[in-house]
């Protein structure tokens, strides 16, 4: 399993929705299954995680399947990734956070 740390792209999608709704993605190099992902919510003003889902994608951005995700660890408001599917793509992963 390769840690990347925190690496990809996280964007705010949906401010003031009452939860903050995050955009995570990943580098094109990111293999599922295998890799993991921290994001640091206190960036964004949150500690906790209220839902989370996923696809795998082409780096053009079309949706090849949707990803299990999975947060593996929360301290201090960093979380950690992972997804079950399986290859190397681009991952969209949305954090419903709080």
């Amino acid at each position: 399993m390769t840690d990347r740390g925190e690496v990809g792209t996280i964007v705010e999608v949906a401010p003031n929705a009452g939860v903050k709704v995050l955009l995570v993605t990943t580098p094109a190099a990111f293999v599922g299954g295998t890799d993991t992902i921290a994001v640091d919510l206190g960036d964004y003003g949150c500690s906790k995680v209220y839902a989370v889902s996923g696809s795998s994608q082409t780096t053009t951005g079309e949706v090849l399947a949707d990803a299990a995700i999975a947060v593996d660890s929360n301290s201090s408001g960093v979380i950690v990734l992972s997804t079950s599917a399986v290859g190397t793509n681009v991952y969209g992963i949305v954090i419903h956070a709080y």
